[in-house]
């Protein structure tokens, strides 16, 4: 075929203007989806009242009407700043915030006298500053948003956040209790009325870390020794890292009193490892290490006592909750209890009993949902949140540089493993922890570390997704970003 014969390409027929096509379709799906999501929100707010007060009050749907108006502005500043994002994790987290914000109404129904009810403003109570902490939260990371163009400057940082990181884990653990302990776990800082869960934007700080680390270093810990079993399993003066680690995760176990917490830190580091290295070696060597770390920490609390004690009697309640049911074991029974009312179906938004149920608006919202929505309800929420997780490895694998499928890998794992602990706690599979469910437990310090978590795989998912074109235009990486050199070419790829 000559050269004549070869029809013009069109700029619509371009791969950047397809491209750019494309985001904005996308920014459309997600639009679309987003007021979908309020949609089930208000329905879930006007089911509420109709089972807990016989009537659905004219102001019902004010609270939808609010988030929606907050995630619509963070909508926009996603369609300015990160076009290219991938459009399925806003409607998702949104969705997930409303059911909560909608369950705390719920929860302030409950508590109030039935003369109350009817009267009960939809801005007051537990629902309310649920509200206040969500507009909090989406301004933070539209904030985040506006201020990283690229996730690569990050690693400019890493050492200093690793320090942030380390600092904000121990501060609860050196106070005294009456600043830093509630229900047991050293996880706070208080100071006057107002408190702070340091721990919740540690995570991220070490995540940025750890994968700034392990890009570094990951040549030489995939280096091997020997092979058992067919496992190639690493060299012994490369296991420094990871001791370090597991030492700091039970020094978190002991002195905070918090499983959860340390499964936490020591979990997204190991996977963090494998995925740099994809050896199965080291998620077997975390394995040992973290549960032969606790069963340490319980032969030690039943006989030393002292620090480990505390560790000793959770488990010893998650062996068996009913010997004390109506003391130590309470809280763990009426969570079963709870879920096993609501059955397959649930006894409907609005027809349970969520005062009975201690701590219902923190560490067992997702039990006091489940009494009203049942297992199946309570399966769709997981789906909710697996969907999160699968977005946020979805841009692990698209993103062109290391440091960017280390980081979207940890926090999409991190996620994932917050939720395990939580659900795998009220529902005696693992000992009970002192997490938060993600977007749906009362509480600014886990909203708002949550919301910075989707803000940082909204901007990598931004950069996997946006257009490359070989000339190296403005297409080819995102504004503001710093040079390609931070880690070698941008096309540099690790196979997850």
């Amino acid at each position: 075929m000559t050269a004549a014969a070869v029809p013009a390409a069109s700029p619509a027929s371009t791969g950047e203007e397809s491209g750019v096509r494309l985001a904005r379709s996308r920014r459309n799906a997600e639009l679309s989806l987003l007021l979908l999501a309020m949609v089930l929100v208000a329905a879930y707010a006007a089911m509420i009242e109709a089972k807990a007060l016989d009537t659905i009050t004219p102001d019902f749907w004010i609270p939808a009407a609010a988030l929606g108006l907050v995630f619509l502005g963070l909508h926009l500043v996603i369609r300015w700043l990160a076009p290219y994002a991938d459009p399925a994790l806003l409607p998702a987290v949104a969705l997930l915030n409303g059911i909560g914000v909608g369950f705390l109404r719920r929860y302030d129904l409950a508590k109030a006298t039935p003369a109350e009810r009817e009267d009960l403003a939809v801005f007051a109570g537990t629902g309310g500053r649920q509200l206040a902490w969500t507009l909090a939260a989406v301004v933070l990371a539209a904030a985040l948003l506006a201020i990283l163009r690229d996730h690569r400057s990050l690693s400019r940082y890493a050492y200093t956040l690793g320090l942030a990181g380390i600092v904000l884990v121990m501060i609860p653990a050196v106070l005294p209790s009456r600043f830093s302990e509630i229900n047991g776990a050293k996880l706070w800082i208080k100071f006057g009325g107002f408190s702070i869960q340091p721990g919740e934007f540690a995570k991220l700080a070490l995540l940025t870390f750890f994968a700034y680390y392990l890009v570094r270093k990951r040549e030489v810990l995939s280096l091997a020794s020997r092979r058992v079993l067919g496992i190639d399993f690493p060299r012994g003066r490369d296991l420094g890292p990871v001791l370090v680690v597991w030492l700091v995760s039970l020094l978190v176990l002991i002195f905070e009193k918090d499983l959860g917490t340390s499964l936490l830190y020591f979990g997204m580091f190991v996977v963090t490892l494998y995925i740099a290295t994809e050896r199965v070696s080291w998620l077997l060597i975390g394995l040992i290490l973290f549960f032969g770390g606790a069963y340490l920490a319980y032969v030690l609390g039943s006989t030393v006592g002292g620090p480990f004690a505390n560790f000793y009697d959770r488990a010893q309640i998650w062996l068996d909750p009913f010997a004390e049911p109506y003391d130590r074991g309470y809280q763990l029974v009426q969570g079963l209890l709870t879920l096993g009312t609501g059955g397959l179906f649930g006894a409907g938004p609005g027809g349970g009993q969520p005062a009975l149920l201690p701590e219902v608006q923190t560490d067992f919202i997702f039990a006091g949902i489940g009494e009203e929505i049942g297992l199946f309800g309570l399966s769709a929420l997981l789906v909710i949140y697996l969907l999160i997780v699968e977005r946020g490895l979805r841009a692990a694998l698209a993103v062109r540089d290391s440091f960017g499928k280390l980081l979207a890998g940890g926090l999409a794992f991190t996620l994932g493993l917050q939720v395990f602990v939580i659900v795998g706690g009220i529902s005696k599979l693992i000992p009970l922890t002192g997490q938060t469910t993600p977007f749906l437990s009362a509480g600014g310090s886990s909203l708002m570390a949550n919301w910075l978590l989707i803000a940082l795989l909204l901007r990598v998912s931004d950069g996997a997704r946006r257009p490359v074109t070989g000339g190296g235009g403005p297409a080819a990486r995102p504004a503001g970003g710093p040079p390609e050199q931070l880690h070698g070419a941008q096309t540099e790829v690790i196979r997850p």
